[in-house]
């Protein structure tokens, strides 16, 4: 039998996080968003103590065990942290997004890292007074679905043992915070051999405050406003040699550290990404049925769907893409927990929760009318927040193909 009861811990964590979210994020999700480059310090402030005593603990079994995944069975902090993450962006996904932690550096370092630079990285995110951030730099101007056209290069010093990297990423979230606010880092993928294609893509761990690492000013941005968003350039910054995650020799047959790694990557943020796009569209679906039920208009469940209005039978079909992308969700995070792969489960989640978050966000503009297409209410900035995670940690596009090629069992270079 299938359960889907939450354990007693993670409810009694989801009960402050929703307090979080309507009373300390919601009333500042207007703020937020018309003043695009502001902090959301009070909030940040809040949650670093709590993401400090997270990682300490992640950091404590690694210096224990060598590996959290020596843990016996399965590992509820993901399933704990999905339903945060949903809780969060149902008050504001911008702001989640500012939370102090190592995020998608933080998680490339623990899916292509080794046990030592787990620790010696990680650990910054589990001690200190002042919040901490981590960032990852994939894209760049002319390689965005197709990363392994990056032209960002790395190029090893053999004199001063230490790593030249040259080249541009774009729309890096967390890049300001991680680089100029606090003492963190930014994971960059780069090349080593451009003409060994993804083999040659390995990942670097650069540090705040790196000579020649500029960050641009935070882009202005359709939706997610809160969160920062940057341009890195890099000419002939140093990284030491021990910064590639991974392995040291960078010409190993083994991939996984390499291209692979950042997919390993992918298949952990994507139900993050999913999960946040559930909360999206969850508040803007909650917020749409409370008002139509005010001016006496709510779905009646008792009737066939041909005696139904046609708004009640577009409040349906919102409800219904909702619940599948969290089921599609849920699904993507159970095979973590248990330590399975979940690339196909991960692509799902991610490519149907983007289209939904979309979909719903737009339809409840359409049905609120004037009142969702004017800045009295937030229905116009869901409907902006949603579309991002129809594009980032890999377009809708790119997750079908992952999807189509997984179930039919096509290689990458037979299915296009």
């Amino acid at each position: 039998m299938i359960s889907f009861e939450i354990p007693e811990k993670i409810k009694n964590q989801l009960t402050m996080t929703e307090m979080v979210a309507k009373q300390v994020m919601r009333p500042y999700s207007r703020h937020y968003d018309e003043h695009e480059h502001d902090r959301p310090k009070e909030f940040i402030e809040m949650m670093w103590p709590i993401m400090k005593q997270q990682n300490k603990a992640q950091v404590d079994r690694w210096k224990a065990n060598g590996s959290a995944s020596k843990k016996e069975g399965p590992n509820t902090a993901i399933l704990g942290l999905i339903l945060n993450i949903e809780m969060l962006s149902y008050g504001d996904a911008g702001q989640y997004l500012c939370i102090p932690t190592g995020g998608l550096g933080g998680a490339a370092v623990e899916a292509v890292g080794t046990t030592e630079q787990k620790i010696r990285f990680m650990s910054r995110f589990a001690e200190g007074d002042k919040p901490a951030w981590g960032a990852m730099a994939i894209t760049e101007p002319d390689a965005g679905s197709d990363n392994s056209s990056m032209r960002t290069t790395a190029v090893l010093d053999a004199e001063t043992n230490e790593w030249i990297l040259n080249g541009e990423k774009i729309f890096i979230t967390s890049g300001a915070l991680a680089l100029q606010e606090s003492n963190d880092f930014c994971v960059v993928w780069a090349t080593v051999d451009p003409a060994a294609g993804r083999k040659g893509i390995k990942s670097f761990v650069v540090e705040a405050n790196t000579p020649g690492v500029s960050v641009s000013p935070g882009l202005d941005k359709l939706g997610i406003r809160a969160s920062d968003t940057v341009v890195l350039s890099f000419q002939d910054a140093r990284i030491p040699y021990d910064n590639l995650l991974g392995s040291a020799e960078v010409k190993e047959a083994d991939t996984s550290k390499g291209f692979q790694g950042a997919m390993k990557t992918f298949d952990a943020s994507r139900p993050a990404v999913a999960a946040s796009a559930v909360g999206i569209a969850r508040a803007a679906l909650e917020f749409t049925k409370e008002t139509l039920a005010a001016e006496g208009i709510a779905v009646d469940y008792t009737k066939p769907r041909h005696q139904l209005t046609a708004v009640e039978r577009d409040l349906l079909e919102m409800e219904a893409l909702w619940k599948t992308a969290w089921l599609l969700t849920l699904k993507a995070t159970e095979a973590i927990m248990h330590g399975r792969g979940n690339r196909l489960e991960a692509s799902m989640a991610k490519a149907h929760a983007g289209t939904a978050v979309t979909r719903i966000t737009q339809k409840a503009v359409e049905l609120l009318g004037p009142l969702g297409y004017s800045r009295e209410t937030l229905a116009e900035k869901w409907m902006r927040d949603a579309k991002i995670n129809d594009i980032y940690e890999g377009t809708r596009q790119i997750n079908l193909l992952i999807v189509a090629r997984a179930i039919l069992g096509y290689s990458r270079r037979e299915l296009k």
